[in-house]
């Protein structure tokens, strides 16, 4: 493990760098400053430098909202809006790849390390349509830019509904949108089903026991 100073890159922080691509965003981003105890942490457990992207957001940020709060980017959490960390949320729930941001319905992105494909380092999006981890083919980098353009509504049209932004704004970054029945399963439009908030957390392990039943595992 590396010491916290030398993870603290001075000279070449990449977070000028993020705040540029916030500022040139065409969507809606809310940065959510971080308790400077909890971005030391996050940092330390996460052990990526600050010259990274993603140690800048993990040490300068409890958290990204992207598009009235639809795609949260994970930092170092203990935030009204947002407890949960970049490092903690990982606990238990990844092998072969790092969770680093999902969205208001249940979707989520990771980093692949190994299990997801032979594109390590790449993101891949778990769907909540078809419980399937689908590769993005970008890094993390290119997906924060990505993530704050016009082309995240392209992504996400068919898991929308007429008002979705209303009842989004209403969630906290720990919580998503249930929709039952559920998205993978053919029927009526969304806006038409049940839709409740639930625990991120939960939310993740049904997808996945879900996923297993139907891999008959």
């Amino acid at each position: 493990m590396r010491a916290l100073s030398e993870l603290i890159d001075r000279k070449e922080p990449a977070w000028p760098l993020v705040q540029q691509w916030i500022a040139e965003a065409s969507l809606l981003v809310e940065v959510l400053p971080a308790d400077p105890a909890a971005g030391d942490a996050a940092l330390y457990a996460t052990q990526v430098t600050t010259r990274s992207p993603m140690g800048a957001i993990a040490h300068n940020t409890a958290g990204i909202f992207i598009d009235n709060g639809w795609l949260r980017v994970l930092g170092s959490g203990k935030h009204q809006r947002i407890q949960r960390s970049l490092p903690e949320w990982n606990e238990g729930r990844s092998s072969g790849f790092y969770l680093v941001a999902d969205d208001a319905v249940g979707g989520f992105f990771a980093i692949n390390g190994s299990a997801l494909g032979e594109d390590a380092g790449n993101v891949y999006f778990y769907a909540p349509d078809s419980l399937r981890w689908e590769p993005c083919g970008f890094g993390y980098s290119q997906f924060l830019v990505w993530a704050m353009s016009e082309k995240l509504n392209e992504f996400y049209d068919s898991l929308r509904w007429d008002d979705w932004a209303s009842e989004v704004k209403e969630l906290s970054g720990d919580q998503v949108i249930g929709i039952y029945p559920f998205l993978w399963t053919q029927g009526a439009p969304i806006k038409e089903r049940h839709r409740g908030h639930v625990p991120v957390a939960e939310q993740w392990g049904v997808q996945l026991d879900l996923q297993r039943q139907l891999d008959g595992h």
